[in-house]
């Protein structure tokens, strides 16, 4: 699915978008299946283990901004990380062992989509080494318009800024006026439906509302070497192990020198991206009313 150019430029830049990866009956498939737990949110009035709800939801009209762990949610989404042509992808950028660390649904409805502040990944989850990266699908066509991810290339070998609050905890967002040369330099992860991208955990990116009259959701997964371990800690080491897409149990985390911030002391404000975010007194995206 790649070349060894494609390799080439992750290694330089932190990220590439490989076109058109998912095959048009899948698509289908998957949203058929956001279709139906959209208006499963018709259900509920407050955030789940599930949905992340976007302001102004209501039970007549349904907004959604998040499903949680989609792949433990929906089999369809633990089967897309797992085929041939992602793994193939995956191992050449950071295999051969892989595990995924979790996933996410972002959906930015047409119009009033919720934004994501400035952040790199690592501050939320650093590891023993940094061959993490984030894989990113493109649900529906995305360009300028529909509020597509921005990512500023080069920026996964410099520093890790600071994610924290002037209360010291926690924002997960960086002040945008440390970051102003690298916002300019942004690229934008662009293209067609079933199109991914693969971003360096360490890169810096961020994406605006959407505010165009089309959808564009956006399926994550966060993957990593498996012998990088998250500095946080295994809690269930079968669970762990249970999440692994190539490669054996792995009882020796590779240890690299990398820059690294905790995520310590915890946000005041849990459940996802978006509620930690929203503590924050500065953006620079304008936020969904």
């Amino acid at each position: 699915m790649i070349s060894d150019k494609d390799v080439e430029t992750y290694r330089r830049d932190g990220v590439i978008v490989v076109p058109e990866v998912l095959g048009g009956g899948t698509l289908t498939t998957v949203r058929q299946v956001i279709a139906e737990l959209v208006a499963g949110a018709a259900e509920i009035t407050e955030h789940t283990d599930v949905y992340d709800l976007e302001p102004g939801h209501t039970r007549e009209h349904p907004r959604v901004r998040r499903i949680k762990t989609p792949h433990k949610v929906h089999p369809i989404f633990d089967e897309i990380v797992r085929s041939a042509p992602v793994i193939d992808i995956l191992k050449k950028l950071i295999g051969p062992g892989l595990r995924l660390h979790g996933s996410k649904l972002n959906m930015k409805s047409a119009q009033y989509g919720s934004p994501v502040e400035w952040h790199q990944d690592w501050a939320f989850y650093p590891h023993t080494n940094d061959d993490v990266l984030a894989i990113g699908v493109l649900l529906d066509d995305c360009d300028l318009a529909n509020g597509p991810m921005l990512v500023t290339p080069g920026t996964h070998t410099g520093e890790v800024w600071n994610h924290h609050g002037d209360d010291g905890c926690f924002a997960g967002l960086i002040d945008p006026d440390t970051i102003k040369d690298e916002i300019e330099r942004a690229m934008p992860c662009m293209g067609k439906a079933g199109s991914m991208s693969f971003h360096h955990v360490r890169a810096l990116h961020g994406s605006a509302q959407n505010t165009s009259d089309r959808p564009r959701n956006l399926l994550l997964y966060e993957v990593a070497a498996s012998d990088a371990w998250p500095l946080m800690g295994v809690k269930d080491f079968d669970e762990f192990n249970s999440r692994l897409l190539t490669g054996g149990v792995v009882v020796t985390p590779r240890l690299t020198n990398v820059p690294v911030r905790m995520p310590l002391p915890p946000a005041k404000r849990q459940g996802s991206i978006y509620e930690t975010q929203s503590a924050a007194k500065k953006s620079y995206f304008t936020r969904a009313a």
